[in-house]
């Protein structure tokens, strides 16, 4: 693909020189003789990389900057000036450009800040469509989110899903472990292949070595045939072990031999048999906690945590919420056959003050509930659960905590508000402004402070 590179400098010389040195690499080029003219050379062209200079009469090189970046936030800046000075410097990199570079410029470094900047939009973009791909999956609509947490963890998701790095995804019971470690799978390479789940909790310890491993027939009381393990049964695709902490120490050694030679040895046998597979886990427990009491294996968590991924609880992020019991309520609509529009706002608030113990799923069982027993096209506080009702006047937000500092507060609260606004609004930016009474541009700054892209 032909990218292009937009270059604005007043000085007719520099900038010509410049756009021949860069033409001559291979690229597109386009030339503005100042700042305004960039600009609106950028509002009719698909843009990859501007080269700008950075004083310039009516608009200068962090205005472009700005103004570029509310066009096309994904548009790589680098800023180039003779007058080097550190406080320019500063506000240049803090305004979103990619590199400010001194004249007189080197070329051979211009040509790796532009191949550098080349690879972080490519990058960039594949991220976001994976991103969005995830998002859309009727399987992970779980994991709807505008949270600033929860969106990292799915960014880290999207760029760590086509390696075959083990992951180790963190999170109290409900918060959606399992949907991640789909996402995973979905997303990778593998996902033609099997995705086997174990609840390692749900294992007695006398089974989990079998199950994992398998077993020959005769290896032990009641094996009456050959069973092949839950590793054979994910081999080519993914195996995620949910529960990762109650593994007992015995199979544990096992699991980490797995890990370093790929092949696994049943049961009552002593030839080892070669695996192909991507091992996610998944624990609510403090791990760190676990090897220091000496319950788990440091080596083994060490080769199983490559990659972290935590997942907050949904009391720290109700601003999802409405769009979650959007989605839920759209599906369990359809599910049963019931033509139900929306919520009322009284029983939204209510599912907003919760406290959420047993996070997503939780509340997924409440819509569920609540469309099966709705008794009209609106879902209303009386459809929801007794219990629901009855802990509504206790129900609180973190943000209550009196110990919690008062910038924490009013930012976690800023946070939730602009949440619930995008949720709203479908994501529409310039309608979530205006129910929350700010510019678009405030709004953007906002997003970009919290995260919440």
């Amino acid at each position: 693909m032909q990218r292009t590179i937009l270059i604005i400098d007043d000085e007719a010389a520099q900038r010509e020189a410049l756009a021949g040195h860069v033409r001559a690499q291979g690229f597109d080029v386009l030339e503005a003789a100042n700042g305004r003219a960039g600009i609106d050379c950028l509002r009719g062209h698909l843009v990859d990389v501007i080269i700008t200079d950075y004083r310039m009469p009516e608009l200068d090189g962090l205005g472009v900057l700005r103004e570029a970046h509310d066009i096309n936030p994904a548009v790589e800046v680098i800023i180039v000036t003779a007058y080097g000075t550190v406080a320019g410097a500063v506000d240049a990199l803090q305004g979103g450009a990619c590199h400010y570079l001194e004249k007189p410029i080197d070329l051979d470094e211009l040509d790796a800040l532009v191949e550098g900047a080349l690879l972080r939009r490519q990058q960039g973009t594949e991220t976001e469509s994976l991103l969005r791909d995830l998002q859309e999956s009727p399987l992970l609509q779980g994991l709807v989110s505008a949270d600033p947490a929860m969106q990292e963890a799915l960014n880290v998701v999207a760029r760590v899903a086509p390696s075959r790095t083990s992951v180790v995804i963190l999170g109290e019971s409900g918060t959606g472990k399992e949907l991640v470690a789909r996402a995973l799978h979905e997303a990778s390479p593998r996902c033609k292949g099997p995705f086997v789940a174990v609840n390692c909790a749900s294992l007695n310890e006398n089974v989990i070595e079998s199950e994992l491993f398998g077993h020959e027939k005769g290896a032990f009381t009641g094996a009456v045939e050959m069973s092949r393990g839950r590793f054979e049964q994910a081999d080519g695709g993914t195996l995620f072990l949910d529960e990762l902490a109650e593994i007992p120490a015995p199979v544990q050694v096992k699991l980490l031999r797995v890990l370093q030679e790929r092949t696994i040895e049943r049961v009552g046998a002593s030839e080892p048999i070669p695996v192909d597979v991507r091992l996610l886990s998944a624990t609510h427990a403090d791990l760190a906690a676990t090897v220091a009491a000496g319950v788990f294996r440091e080596d083994l968590l060490y080769r199983l945590n490559v990659v972290t991924i935590h997942l907050p609880p949904l009391r720290q992020r109700r601003g999802d919420i409405p769009a979650l019991v959007e989605t839920f309520l759209a599906r369990y609509a359809e599910e049963n056959g019931r033509s139900i529009r929306g919520i009322s706002r009284d029983a939204l608030d209510l599912l907003l003050r919760q406290p959420w113990p047993g996070n997503v799923r939780e509340l997924q069982n409440v819509i569920e509930r609540a469309v099966v027993m709705s008794r009209g096209e609106v879902l209303d506080r009386a459809d929801l659960p007794q219990e629901i009702i009855d802990s509504g006047a206790e129900g609180t937000s973190d943000i209550d905590d009196v110990d919690a500092a008062l910038p924490d507060r009013v930012q976690h609260m800023e946070r939730e508000a602009i949440g619930e606004a995008l949720a709203a609004t479908g994501g529409n930016q310039s309608q979530a402004a205006t129910r929350l009474g700010i510019t678009e541009r405030n709004l953007r700054y906002k997003l970009e402070k919290y995260g919440m892209r």
